[in-house]
């Protein structure tokens, strides 16, 4: 197999009375196949700014992100290696206002729901859904504080 290179992705599960924000996705990649909103960290930008970002743009929401199921190491279906920081929030502004070029619908479901969906790289998601039905979550100051020792001057 021959490695592309390394992509830093941010995901984000939002949660509303139980349930959670999946969207269908209409990428290259990712022809309708669901996920949680999702995408590439941007140069200079730190992990929980690129979270709300990727939010933002693809739903229209905006959140605060409450805590983490943890982060991903894997290879995608294009070669590359993923680091993937995936987060758990609930809306705290916006409303649903789809991506129109690569989102082509979303809804809220149950967690216990989720593995009956087409999904983005099963094998990732799995992991994740298993951490959310669990409550497995990592305090979000964690990440934080990572933040602020990176960010020294």
């Amino acid at each position: 197999m021959n490695q592309l290179g390394i992509v830093l992705v941010v995901s984000v599960s939002i949660f509303k009375d139980e349930e959670v924000l999946i969207i269908k996705e209409n990428k290259p990649t990712a022809i309708n196949k669901w996920n949680f909103p999702s995408g590439r960290m941007e140069y200079g930008e730190d992990i929980l700014e690129a979270a709300r970002r990727e939010v933002k743009e693809e739903t229209g929401l905006d959140v605060k992100l409450t805590s983490s199921t943890g982060v991903y190491n894997f290879y995608s279906s294009t070669n590359n290696q993923v680091i993937l920081f995936h987060f758990i929030a609930e809306q705290s502004g916006g409303s649903i206002k789809l991506e129109e070029d690569e989102i082509v619908e979303c809804k809220w479901v149950k967690p216990g729901d989720l593995l009956n969906y087409e999904l983005r790289e099963l094998h990732v998601l799995e992991q994740i859904i298993n951490n959310i039905k669990q409550k497995k979550f990592l305090p979000i100051s964690l990440f934080n504080a990572m933040i602020e020792r990176v960010n020294f001057k």
